[in-house]
């Protein structure tokens, strides 16, 4: 399986998960709370911060009609277009934005929805370009990000796997090759029973690259599920408060919360191992307790012919294993052994 490297992070097979806390529009266009995002997600522990970077005029009609959660979370007395406009910063937000995460140490990346976008966040030098669900049929844009010869991480809510394998085949034929692709159900939140965990799988078979998830579920229990069947990549949306107004806070985890899943995740890659069935080393003490051996039920004088009622299986287990006590019935005893003694084969002839 190819691995690919962000910043200094290797994503691929048997490396850490990569773990993007998505801010995504939940700064309200205040550049003062993006910070304040940005300190939350590196106290939690992520790997990456990401924003969404976009000219609502080059994004949305404004006419558009708002997604049915973002009726239910911000009401309905404002078009799509004047909704995101609120939530909207400049470039030279971001350009303050990326510098202060690199101070912080975490990755900054951002989702472009337009050209523009994608030349500004590459005069940044960002390390990669995320896509998200939604453009995955944006072939003029795929194409454009292409180009720009970073590693892509491609959101597939919404998507078949034939358009999956369309967006793939557009954004590799600019020859980027270096592709994440993101299991995703695009819904705020998804509903559990709808997450197909499996389908990353499936993702993984039929193009051989590394696959994570954009997890859009309530709470952290999908993500650490995600990791523990393999996910490399973990994306998750977060606020400092589920309160504030806006269409993505209700969807999101708190700071607390995310830094949980963190810790999880963590935690999963670590019970991973290697796949080897043997005895750790706490468990080769133990056994010594927790297993049982061949013990003498009664007192066996020296010379004494071994028979089964003779016989006991108890703890410890620092003797003969119970498997062998077909072997030792019959055998006599080299030398006395007393009650409740632990049969050893030195002791039987």
């Amino acid at each position: 399986m190819v691995k690919i490297k962000i910043a200094d992070k290797l994503i691929g097979e048997r490396e850490p998960c990569f773990i993007i806390a998505e801010a995504g529009i939940n700064h309200n266009g205040d550049i003062s709370l993006a910070r304040k995002l940005i300190d939350a997600a590196r106290e939690a522990g992520a790997d990456a911060v990401k924003f969404q970077i976009f000219q609502t005029e080059g994004l949305v009609t404004a006419s558009a009609e708002k997604a049915p959660y973002q009726k239910e979370t911000t009401g309905t007395h404002e078009s799509q277009f004047k909704m995101l406009k609120s939530c909207e910063l400049s470039q030279r937000d971001f350009g303050e934005l990326f510098d202060y995460a690199r101070k912080k140490g975490i990755i900054f990346l951002a989702t472009p929805f337009d050209r523009d976008s994608v030349d500004f966040l590459e005069g940044l030098r960002v390390p990669a370009f995320k896509v998200g669900s939604g453009e995955i049929t944006n072939f003029p844009l795929l194409k454009h990000i292409a180009r720009k010869m970073k590693p892509v991480i491609l959101s597939t809510g919404m998507a078949t796997l034939e358009e999956v394998k369309e967006a793939l085949d557009v954004i590799k034929e600019e020859g980027e090759k270096e592709i994440v692709l993101l299991h995703c159900v695009s819904s705020y939140p998804a509903k559990i029973e709808d997450m197909n965990l499996k389908a990353m799988e499936s993702l993984r078979r039929a193009f051989k690259l590394p696959v994570g998830l954009s997890d859009h579920s309530p709470g952290t229990t999908i993500s650490v599920a995600a990791t523990a069947l393999g996910a490399c990549v973990i994306e998750k949306h977060f606020t400092l408060d589920k309160d504030l107004p806006g269409p993505d806070h209700r969807a999101s985890l708190e700071p607390e919360e995310l830094k949980q899943m963190v810790t999880a995740v963590r935690h999963v890659e670590k019970a991973m191992g290697n796949g080897i069935k043997k005895p750790v080393r706490d468990e080769e003490e133990n056994k010594k307790v927790g297993r049982r051996s061949i013990v003498a039920r009664v007192d066996i004088p020296r010379g004494t012919i071994i028979s089964k009622d003779m016989l006991d299986i108890k703890r410890p287990g620092t003797g003969l294993a119970p498997k062998y006590l077909e072997e030792i019935t019959g055998k006599a005893a080299k030398v006395s052994i007393k009650k409740d003694e632990i049969i050893t084969m030195g002791k039987l002839k």
